[in-house]
């Protein structure tokens, strides 16, 4: 089965490039290009692709706002942030409108192959420097708490501490280790978490513990 893509970049050689690469893959299927984000918003509504590769800065309607506006229809379209940029209010404002991975451009193709399979399987994607200034960033803002501790009570201690561990990366084996239960028993606290916060993927689970409160970054 194959991985539906749409491409959006406002410069055609990139768009270009991408999808040479991606027709290399015979599991992916690009099937729609965007120049900017007024034009991603309509592809996404045209194709419904499985995944859409979103830039930032472009004319008219920028990455971002086009991200939240696809989100906000209720697609099922995840997105993928690629990018030449990786300052922190484009990481963290590219997290909060609903992107499900950050990607920078100077990623190797197959990274960037990985990366899209990853997110079509409904995991997120954070390249290794975007994690860092993330949690920086979160160690700069107050946290939420009010606004999200409603939210948080609705999760028994089992699941809070499953959060906690998301929210410092673990994966499904390193929860299941972590509480002794087996590995379908972490999936499924997972998605049960995911659930109960309204949350798109693992991504927005780290977003919401640590502007919760529920987890402080450890800047040392």
């Amino acid at each position: 089965m194959s991985i539906s893509v749409v491409i959006a970049d406002d410069q055609a050689m990139v768009r270009a490039g991408f999808r040479s690469l991606l027709k290399e893959e015979p599991d992916l299927d690009v099937v729609g290009e965007a120049a900017d984000g007024e034009q991603a918003v309509a592809a996404v509504r045209r194709f419904c692709p499985d995944v859409a590769l979103m830039d930032i800065r472009m004319p008219n309607v920028d990455g971002l706002e086009a991200t939240r506006q696809i989100v906000r229809t209720g697609s099922a379209t995840r997105i993928l942030i690629l990018t030449t940029f990786d300052l922190d209010e484009y990481v963290y404002e590219g997290l909060r409108a609903g992107a499900s991975g950050f990607l920078l451009k100077d990623a190797s193709p197959e990274q960037l192959i990985a990366a899209i399979h990853l997110i079509a399987e409904g995991e997120a994607v954070l390249a290794p420097s975007v994690t860092r200034r993330v949690v920086e960033t979160f160690a700069r803002l107050p946290a939420r708490q009010n606004d999200l501790q409603t939210a948080l009570d609705t999760l028994t201690a089992r699941e809070r501490g499953v959060l906690e561990l998301l929210a410092r990366g673990r994966s499904n084996s390193e929860i299941a280790e972590s509480l002794v239960v087996s590995q379908a028993t972490a999936k499924t606290h997972v998605r049960n978490v995911l659930a109960k916060l309204d949350l798109r993927d693992r991504v927005h689970a780290v977003v919401f513990a640590y502007e919760s409160g529920l987890v402080q970054p450890d800047t040392s």
